[in-house]
């Protein structure tokens, strides 16, 4: 499990430091290395990050944490996250969304989302949020 973490944590760092306007091919190596259910949540991370640097101003994803506030619910190719986090500039703000993936978890079909408020400094530990 521990390994499993390290490979995602690594995933996200690669994902955030790419281009945005296309998956690099080793983030989709490492995305065909996880387990399904892994692979599509980690692939709408991934996507979250890109949207909320697309389409909100001044706002720069270099994290998001699916399961911060609840798990994630994960239907067949659907992974609804109401209860995420995202970390940009340093600072970390709720997040929900619902992503939609093809059958592999690697194509984004449908992907919607909700920015929340900044979460203040002083709760971070209680989440375990980090700079």
């Amino acid at each position: 499990m521990r390994n499993k973490k390290i490979a995602a944590l690594a995933l996200l760092v690669l994902a955030a430091v790419c281009p945005a306007q296309a998956m690099d091919a080793r983030i989709v190596k490492q995305l065909k290395a996880l387990a399904p259910e892994e692979r599509r949540e980690q692939r709408c991370d991934i996507e979250a990050m890109k949207r909320i640097a697309d389409e909100q101003k001044g706002l720069k994803p270099d994290k998001v944490i699916a399961y911060t506030f609840s798990d994630p619910v994960e239907e067949g190719n659907s992974v609804r996250a109401p209860g995420a986090a995202f970390r940009s500039g340093g600072d970390w703000y709720r997040l929900k969304f619902k992503c939609v993936t093809g059958e592999r978890g690697l194509d984004i079909r449908s992907f919607h989302y909700k920015v929340g408020a900044k979460i203040p400094r002083g709760e971070w530990e209680q989440y375990y949020l980090y700079d």
